[in-house]
């Protein structure tokens, strides 16, 4: 069982009840497509023209080369030698593969700058001449193609972006930058592995955390910072049931644990439909459905894995245990001969990432002032998860992620007009609009760290 949701999420309904009436004013106010912000460009971007083509190439090259949670070697490789060429020190082999830069500059707080180096076992569909063709073999030895389906190589190439151009310019600001490449987000581990590894004894201990993630609801040179709850609670509940496999063609002589499962899978989805407040936030999704081997073999066993998302710990509580009142109860109707065996599994579980208003305030202000009122958009709290929230919550700091528009604008106007949905991270034809995603990636981080070392942007 995962640790209760974060306290500062108590007042996340009312923040999230807007949700659905919200995305239309999100999505046609994305549309209105990024503009060049009428100010000069800010002085901490000087230079970004003439370092755009390395970024690209790096993004080409990370994209190609996808690496699975907990095996990021060749990545966290690249990002510490980007980090040395620009002037950090480095320690690589943090919490795995994790890679810590530091770069002190006088007195001054200190920004702590999160990207999250792993990909997806997903086989990419689409059709890019960079599409990743990449495969390995997962931790349970099966090959598996591999891609950055949630933008990822986009994280890293604007982290490597800003951590240039910051180094660059130090005259601009005072004060001490810990950049941090975190393996295993994908699997909502790395954060908390780095933390143990002494992320915050190692090495400076931070006043502010920043980061960034990739959306498809805002159109590319856009940014969003959501304000509260940003990213939701999630855990991972494996069920599997026992039955008593025999010939296909003999059913009346078994108990068909593959009937059970599905009945189960349909019968879960009455939980958030039916029991849940329809104003608060939940999700719960069956994401794998295993059992048998051949068509003519009723299986001893199948096995269903979930992913449930959460906003409150009420609800938390309330998902998880319908989950398992339902699978014991398909389970006992069909006359299975044992229980169902219900893992929640901790290694898979991630509390509600927070953003601080305070912070999200100011950094929205920042950002508008460097990249154009019309470019900060709203953006309101998603169903999908990250670990990101551990560094603030351990450290006991304000922390702040912000949303990156990575849609061409003309894409996100045509499918709002046939009423379909852009595909989106986690999806295999999930591409970013990478050149004005990974500069306006380059441009938030950068502006961002300004603002906090004391020197911001000024109108």
């Amino acid at each position: 069982m995962t640790r209760p949701v974060h306290a500062a999420a108590a007042g996340v309904s009312r923040a999230t009840r807007r949700a659905a009436r919200s995305l239309v004013l999100l999505v046609a106010l994305s549309l209105v497509g990024p503009r060049l912000a009428s100010a000069a460009e800010p002085p901490g971007l000087a230079g970004l023209d003439a370092l755009s083509p390395s970024l690209d190439a790096l993004y080409l090259d990370l994209h190609r080369n996808p690496e699975l949670s907990s095996h990021e070697t060749r990545t966290a490789a690249e990002m510490a030698a980007r980090l040395r060429a620009a002037g950090f020190e480095v320690t690589e082999r943090v919490g795995g593969t994790g890679v810590v830069g530091v770069l002190r500059n006088g007195p001054g707080p200190t920004v702590l700058v999160r990207t999250d180096m792993d990909a997806l076992p997903m086989k990419e569909e689409t059709g890019l001449p960079w599409a990743s063709a990449a495969s390995t073999k997962n931790d349970a030895g099966e090959t598996v193609p591999v891609m950055h389906a949630c933008g990822h190589d986009v994280h890293m190439t604007s982290w490597v972006g800003a951590a240039t151009l910051l180094a660059r310019h130090r005259a601009l600001w005072s004060g001490t930058l810990v950049f941090v490449g975190q393996p295993a987000e994908e699997t909502l581990q790395g954060a908390e592995r780095m933390v143990k590894d002494g992320l915050f004894t190692r090495f400076p201990k931070p006043d502010f955390v920043l980061g960034l993630h990739v959306s498809h609801l805002i159109a590319a040179g856009t940014v969003g910072v959501p304000s509260g709850p940003a990213s939701a609670a999630s855990n991972a509940v494996d069920i599997t049931f026992h039955g008593r496999g025999g010939h296909g063609a003999a059913p009346h002589r078994t108990v068909d644990p593959v009937l059970i499962a599905a009945r189960t899978v349909v019968t879960l989805q009455s939980i958030v439909s039916r029991e849940v407040d329809p104003f608060e936030p939940a999700v719960v999704t069956v994401g794998t459905f295993h059992a048998g081997t051949k068509r003519n073999i009723i299986p001893d066993e199948a096995k269903l894995e979930l992913t449930v998302r959460s906003y409150r710990p009420e609800v938390q509580k309330q998902l998880l245990a319908a989950i398992e009142r339902i699978a014991k109860a398909e389970a006992a109707a069909a006359g299975a001969p044992r229980r169902p065996e219900i893992v929640v599994d901790p290694r898979e579980a991630s509390e509600v990432v927070v953003n601080d208003p305070a912070l999200a305030a100011r950094l929205a202000s920042a950002l508008r002032r460097g990249l154009g009122d019309a470019n900060v958009v709203p953006h309101e709290p998603t169903s999908s998860s990250e670990d990101f929230g551990v560094y603030g919550r351990v450290a006991g700091v304000p922390s702040v992620q912000v949303r990156v528009g990575a849609v061409a604008p003309d894409e996100l106007a045509r499918a709002a007009r046939e009423g379909r949905f852009v595909p989106g991270p986690h999806n295999s034809r999930f591409a970013p609009d990478r050149k004005p995603t990974i500069r306006t990636g380059v441009s938030a981080l950068t502006l961002s760290v300004l603002e906090l070392l004391g020197l911001g942007v000024r109108s």
